[in-house]
C-alpha cells in the first residue's frame, strides 16, 4: 500500500442559494481510487473544474471528503486526533508563493513550520541550512523575500515545507504564476528533492512540459481518473487528451500529426532529442 491512498472519494461543494433557500450540489469528486508508492513522483493533470486542486487539498486534511477516506500513511485525514501528524507527513505547497511566505527574512520564514512544531533550536537551524541548500537558496537566506523573484519566492516556499521533513509535498499548481524560467526553476527543484531525498512528491499541473519526467501521470476529467499511466503511456492518446480539453507537449504533437501523415514513428515521443533518433533512419534511408 502507498504512502497516499484514495478510496472511494467523493467530494461536493454545497452553496445556499438565498433566493430559492435550497442547498446547491457541484459534485468535484466522484468515487475516486488512486494509490501513490511512497518515492514516487506522480503528475495530475486536468483543466480547470476538473478536481485535481480539491483532490490536493483533500491530501492533508484542508478539505474533508463527504465519502470515502484519504489515507496518508496509513492515518486517515478524516481523524481529528491524526490531523497535526497528517499535515506533518504531507507538506503543501500552493499556487501563490505570497500566501505561504509570512518572515521577514528568508531564513526566519524556512524555520517557521518547525519552530512551531517544537523543534529544539539547534535543530530548527541544521534543518533550515538543509533545505535551502536543497533548493538552492542558501544565498538569499538573509534577504526579504518581498525582493525574490516569483520562482525564488515559490522554492523558499519548498524549503519551509521540507524544514518540517514531510515524507511527501503535495503541490498545487505551484507554476501557474511564474515566468516560463520560474516555473522551470522549481521544477527542476521538485524533482532533486525527488531523487535526492527520496520524498514522494504530487504535482498538480496544467502544463504538460512538467510532468514529462514523472514515473507516473494521472489525468482527470469531471472528477474521475480518465487516465493513469506513464507519461509515455499518457502522451500517447493525443487525441483522447484534447477531449478532455488537454494539449500535448509540442513535440508530442508534431510526431502525432508526422505519424498520421504515414512516417513511421513510434507513440508517445516526449522530447526534441526523441523525435531526431526517430526521423533520422527515415531520413537515410530516404537518402539511400
Amino acid at each position: 500500500m502507498g504512502i497516499i491512498r484514495a478510496v472511494n472519494l467523493i467530494f461536493d461543494y454545497i452553496r445556499h442559494d438565498e433566493e430559492t433557500d435550497k442547498d446547491e450540489v457541484s459534485h468535484a469528486l466522484r468515487g475516486v481510487n488512486l494509490d501513490i508508492e511512497e518515492g514516487s513522483f506522480v503528475a495530475i493533470l486536468g483543466h480547470n473544474g476538473s478536481g485535481k486542486s480539491t483532490f490536493a487539498k483533500l491530501m492533508n486534511g484542508i478539505l474533508l471528503p463527504s465519502d470515502g477516506t484519504v489515507y496518508i500513511s496509513d492515518m486517515k485525514t478524516s481523524d481529528e486526533e491524526h490531523l497535526w501528524d497528517v499535515r506533518k507527513t504531507a507538506g503543501m505547497v500552493f499556487q501563490n508563493p505570497d500566501n505561504q511566505i509570512i518572515g521577514n527574512v528568508v531564513e526566519e520564514d524556512v524555520g517557521f513550520g518547525p519552530e512551531n512544531m517544537g523543534v529544539p533550536t539547534d535543530e530548527i537551524w541544521k534543518r533550515v541550512d538543509r533545505s535551502l541548500e536543497a533548493v538552492g537558496m542558501t544565498a538569499y537566506r538573509l534577504q526579504s523575500p518581498n525582493k525574490l523573484s516569483g520562482g525564488q519566492k515559490q522554492r523558499v516556499a519548498i524549503a519551509g515545507v521540507m524544514a518540517m521533513k514531510p515524507q511527501c509535498i503535495v503541490l498545487d499548481e505551484p507554476t501557474a504564476m511564474l515566468d516560463p524560467n520560474g516555473r522551470k526553476e522549481v521544477i527542476k527543484t521538485v524533482h532533486e528533492l525527488n531523487k535526492q531525498e527520496g520524498i514522494t512528491v504530487l504535482l498538480i499541473t496544467h502544463y504538460m512540459e512538467e510532468v514529462i519526467d514523472a514515473d507516473r501521470v494521472v489525468v482527470m476529467d469531471a472528477g474521475h481518473v480518465v487516465m493513469d499511466g506513464t507519461p509515455r503511456e499518457v502522451f500517447s492518446r493525443v487525441k483522447e487528451l484534447k477531449r478532455y480539453s488537454l494539449d500535448v507537449p509540442q513535440v508530442t504533437e508534431l510526431a502525432d500529426e508526422l505519424k498520421a501523415a504515414g512516417m513511421e514513428i513510434p507513440c508517445g515521443i516526449l522530447t526534441i532529442d526523441e523525435l531526431v533518433a526517430a526521423l533520422e533512419p527515415l531520413l537515410k534511408r530516404k537518402e539511400a
